[in-house]
């Protein structure tokens, strides 16, 4: 019966975007966590892999400061591939970083190291979900999209 014990500890979710250059990607991931923000009492925040602010480990130390004891990292993702499993595991600090000598995916290599490093300062508890994933959910958004566009 540790229900009463694990409710009394304050969590916050960070909702993990991959970064854009342009502004959708941002705004999308942002949008989700105002609505996510209204069906929960945790503390939210966003994240973003690259490009965008608040960085990953900007949005771990804010939740921090106003004490998170326990983070629940969500990336925003349909599927696992090469950011879920590799590079945000490096940034929360869940996985070593042993640079793989000329990886490179997509043909470009992305740098996280061209941003200023933000150093994460949280002891607390983070876990690691699965991207969103083949979900019933996902499915009806699309019969909505299509029977919109006929």
């Amino acid at each position: 019966m540790d229900t009463n014990s694990s409710s009394k500890i304050k969590t916050g979710v960070i909702l993990v975007g991959h970064g854009s250059r342009l502004p959708y990607g941002k705004d999308v991931v942002s949008q989700i966590a105002e609505i996510y923000r209204t069906k929960q009492d945790y503390m939210v925040e966003v994240g973003f892999m690259n490009m965008n602010k608040p960085s990953i480990p900007e949005a771990i130390n804010k939740l921090a400061k106003n004490g998170a004891e326990r983070i629940v990292v969500t990336p925003v993702f349909l599927a696992n591939g090469v950011h879920t499993t590799e590079d945000i595991p490096k940034i929360l600090g869940l996985k070593e970083d042993t640079h793989e000598e000329g990886h490179s995916h997509h043909g470009h290599a992305h740098s996280h190291d061209e941003e200023e490093k933000v150093e994460i300062e949280f002891d607390g508890e983070i876990i690691y979900t699965e991207p969103l994933g083949a979900d019933e959910r996902i499915a009806d958004i699309i019969n909505d999209r299509v029977n919109d566009a006929l």
